[in-house]
């Protein structure tokens, strides 16, 4: 038995957009069924280098499949300009849960891109207006990528505005998807004047407020990963139809951290969580839907089911690159 290694370039190659998002939801799904184990987000503080580490292990139960594993991941603000690395690195150990043989080890940054670009794809699906047009993004760093990528698989974009502080960033979005879709840059209000938007940035204050969004529009707030993050106005929070992926991880360190441990959002401000809509146990939008909001903080089902997908798809192609990682012959 061999474990395959799968470096960036392998996983983005075996992780087509609707498989992974197909994966996604059939985690959440599970998840809200009570056939999955993800034990909370663990943390390992390196104040001496301004950073750290945090381990997200889970099993699911799909039904047809069912798949384990556990992603590393860190923080390091400081990382590109002291060492020209990314400030996110990751590596998920994808294992056997019948005999905990690990099957791969892979990049778990592109995997945590995939997964998150599918997390919004399934909010989107369920919660976007079925004949949105036009994806505002606001922060156009790797993750922009992946939900201008999973949102045009489940909603009919055309038009795509992206906005940035950083004018390189905007100019290389551009040049990456303007053959497909009409891209332009914009400001934060001229994003937010989509169907659907993301945000997807570190802010502490909150850059949209209610103003700058209409009645229809579906909102992926993807941005917020740790205590004192926040995207959104109050405002807008409080009257938007609520949606989060986990209550545990939303208020602790997602997008409605800040207003939650002051006490302006509470249970009753929250619609459902993602999988009750999955399953049916809430609804989605309806004729009546005002403005929606997905509260992402990415879970370890997700890099698990994504995880699921891109070690299938190596198997069936046979790429990767397999090693004798265990001794076999130790009993």
């Amino acid at each position: 038995m061999e474990t395959l290694l799968l470096d960036h370039e392998a996983v983005e190659a075996n992780a087509p957009m609707a498989d992974v998002t197909s994966a996604v939801s059939d985690a959440f799904a599970a998840y809200e069924r009570g056939n999955a184990q993800m034990p909370a987000k663990s943390y390992i503080e390196l104040d001496r280098y301004n950073g750290d580490f945090r381990s997200m292990p889970a099993y699911l139960d799909a039904g047809e499949w069912d798949a384990a594993g556990i992603k590393w991941v860190n923080v390091h603000p400081e990382n590109a300009q002291k060492y020209d690395l990314p400030t996110v690195l990751g590596t998920m150990i994808y294992s056997d849960p019948t005999n905990a043989f690990p099957l791969a080890i892979m990049d778990g940054t592109a995997l945590t891109r995939l997964r998150t670009g599918a997390a919004a794809a399934v909010a989107t699906d369920h919660l976007a207006v079925e004949d949105a047009t036009s994806l505002g993004i606001v922060g156009a760093g790797v993750q922009s990528y992946t939900q201008l990528e999973a949102i045009a698989a489940v909603r009919p974009i055309k038009e795509v505005v992206i906005s940035d502080l950083d004018e390189e960033r905007v100019e290389r979005f551009i040049d990456r998807y303007s053959d497909e879709f009409e891209v332009t840059a914009g400001s934060v209000a001229d994003a937010a004047a989509c169907d659907v938007l993301s945000t997807v940035t570190p802010v502490t204050e909150p850059i949209i407020d209610r103003s700058m969004v209409s009645d229809h529009t579906h909102i992926n707030a993807i941005g917020a990963d740790a205590p004192g993050k926040h995207e959104l106005g109050d405002q807008l929070l409080a009257e938007s139809t609520l949606v989060i992926d986990d209550f545990e991880q939303t208020t602790h360190s997602g997008e409605i951290n800040v207003p939650w441990s002051a006490g302006v959002l509470t249970d009753d401000d929250i619609h459902a969580a993602l999988g009750e809509i999955v399953v049916g146990d809430a609804t989605g939008r309806t004729a009546d839907t005002g403005f929606t909001v997905f509260d992402s903080t990415g879970l370890a089902i997700q890099d698990v089911a994504a995880a699921h997908v891109v070690y299938g798809r190596a198997q069936a192609e046979e790429n990767g690159t397999p090693v004798s990682l265990v001794d076999t012959t130790v009993r």
